[in-house]
């Protein structure tokens, strides 16, 4: 995922609304009317929200006939992990080394 893409999706995720929406479309493609009743909003903000996801590339659409169903886009969210697993072998190492050094202190 590119950096703009990236940069995206974590504002996307930064919303408390748009990870309820995730929650609700995780499990199939859902009408806009739908989320929006299971997620408490109005349809005109629920849309707003799937809209902004959809570009942040986390949220999937497709037309069926006159309704557009929107579907969690997993390889959106695999990006997401991706990127934030790359943190953690690192401060896993790091965090390792400050333990086995004050373990050494305290034994002499």
């Amino acid at each position: 995922m590119a950096a703009v893409e990236m940069d995206l999706a974590f504002r996307a995720l930064a919303d408390g609304n748009r990870r309820a929406i995730l929650r609700v479309i995780r499990g199939g493609p859902q009408p806009v009317g739908a989320v929006a009743e299971a997620v408490g909003l109005s349809q005109q903000t629920t849309s707003h929200h799937l809209r902004t996801l959809h570009r942040a590339g986390l949220a999937s659409v497709t037309a069926d006939h006159t309704r557009r169903l929107y579907a969690l886009n997993t390889d959106g969210l695999a990006a997401v992990r991706s990127y934030l697993a790359d943190f953690w072998p690192d401060r896993l190492a790091t965090l390792k080394s400050v333990i086995e050094q004050r373990e050494e202190v305290e034994r002499g």
